[in-house]
């Protein structure tokens, strides 16, 4: 079975692909003995073959071996408590207020039982108050704008089985003062919009703490999916910083590194990317030996070696002959975490279908095992993951990229108390931060 693009969306129950026509009204599981999730992700636009192909390719993989009871344990159990799993995969292209409708579209016309997805920030900020609205249980399974639980104060509905970008961005800092304790001067390019913003606040103010000498010598925000970086390249190179921070993702992450790389911006300057790793199998002799690289979790490259994470790799490249990525890691963890608080709030009932409020109550404070280790649903009351973070170096040799020079740091030494928004902690020094 292979994905393709989808006109308005298409149906993925066990080995079958069939098109969900324009207009037409789907069924509940409660109709038809199955449990129907939504999928959202890119399928096509500059975020599609970087992140978005990947999750779909993800959600694909698990899906099908879900419904064969081919995970290891815990997941063993077929389908989602015996449950086979039918989706609909929606294409997340196309921006905020047509993934509002999308959204809409999903529970009262397709009837989802659940919906998993969403890249871009814009786009979980804008669908969250829908979902609390709908009352639908809804996973966010990849968008990190920190701002995201500082809007929806009291969550219910809404999950993010991800990390937010304060955890990449303090991430990143601890990163270069263990690693370049020198570097001062440091430089920034972000998209202009929520996840660009507030990655950028996020990492200046933890430099402010972390390393009190160093100085912003530039900032750019060009906007988002802009693809062409000339000026930009210019006014950095310009700079001379000796770091550069960037939270670009997909195409224009790729296109960044392309082009400055062939200028020579970072042959005296560092970059970081946090969202580096999704480009791993791509970048090649393209991107700079030395270029600190990110996961935006314990994901992809960064996954411990257990049980899961060796079949998702194993099952991954079997089908789609390729490495799977960090959005592909996240995917998947965002359907085994939405298994495991359903069959939880089945308590053991096989074939039962829990209600949105018993999914969502099983679900809040949860802790399950997945292809990133353990994940504990422990800030914004129960309802955000809590995971560590690591960084390395990104160099191709014979052929081949590796990582080296990694460093982990655990949940408690980058993430802020829950109740405590991200900022706030970063500028009150992140007291509590335990990083031994």
């Amino acid at each position: 079975m292979k994905l393709v693009k989808p006109l308005v969306g298409r149906l993925l129950a066990g080995a079958v692909l069939g098109l969900v026509a324009l207009g037409a009204t789907g069924v509940s599981a409660a109709e038809n003995g199955k449990f129907r999730l939504g999928i959202v992700t890119f399928l096509s636009g500059g975020a599609a073959g970087p992140f978005g192909v990947p999750s779909a390719h993800a959600a694909e993989t698990v899906i099908e071996a879900l419904n064969k009871g081919g995970l290891p344990a815990p997941y063993d159990k077929k389908g989602i408590n015996g449950l086979e799993i039918e989706a609909v995969i929606i294409d997340e292209n196309g921006g905020a207020t047509k993934q509002v409708e999308e959204f809409r579209n999903l529970v009262e016309r397709q009837k989802v039982d659940a919906v998993i997805g969403y890249i871009s920030s814009g786009d979980c900020l804008a669908v969250s108050p829908v979902a609390e609205e709908l009352k639908i249980p809804t996973v966010l399974y990849d968008c990190g704008a920190s701002r995201l639980f500082v809007e929806n104060k009291s969550p219910k509905f809404v999950f993010r089985t991800g990390l937010d970008a304060v955890v990449d961005n303090v991430g990143a800092v601890r990163y270069l003062a263990d690693t370049r304790p020198k570097a001062t001067a440091i430089a920034g390019i972000q998209q202009n919009y929520a996840w660009g913003q507030d990655s950028w606040a996020d990492f200046t103010e933890t430099l402010k703490k972390v390393k009190p000498d160093a100085k912003i010598v530039a900032e750019q925000f060009p906007k988002i999916f802009q693809g062409q970086y000339g000026a930009e390249i210019s006014a950095l190179s310009v700079a001379k910083p000796d770091v550069i921070h960037s939270s670009f993702w997909g195409g224009d992450m790729e296109a960044f590194v392309l082009q400055g790389n062939a200028r020579g911006l970072f042959e005296k300057s560092a970059l970081v990317l946090t969202c580096g790793e999704s480009g791993i199998d791509h970048y090649k002799g393209q991107a700079p030996n030395g270029m600190i690289i990110g996961g935006r979790g314990p994901f992809g490259a960064f996954a411990p070696k257990n049980a899961l994470s060796d079949w998702l790799r194993q099952a991954y490249v079997a089908k789609w002959n390729e490495q799977p990525i960090y959005p592909s890691f996240k995917m998947a963890q965002a359907i085994l975490g939405l298994k495991a608080a359903t069959e939880k709030a089945a308590g053991g009932a096989a074939g039962k279908i829990p209600t949105a409020d018993e999914i969502t109550a099983a679900f809040t404070g949860l802790t399950f095992e997945s292809v990133s280790g353990t994940v504990k649903m422990a800030r914004a009351g129960g309802h955000q993951a809590m995971q560590g973070i690591a960084y390395g170096e990104y160099h191709f040799e014979n052929g081949k990229p590796v990582l080296k020079n990694v460093k982990s740091y655990k949940d408690t030494c980058v993430t802020p108390p829950d109740g405590t928004s991200g900022q706030d902690w970063i500028k009150a020094g992140m007291p509590g931060a335990q990083c031994d």
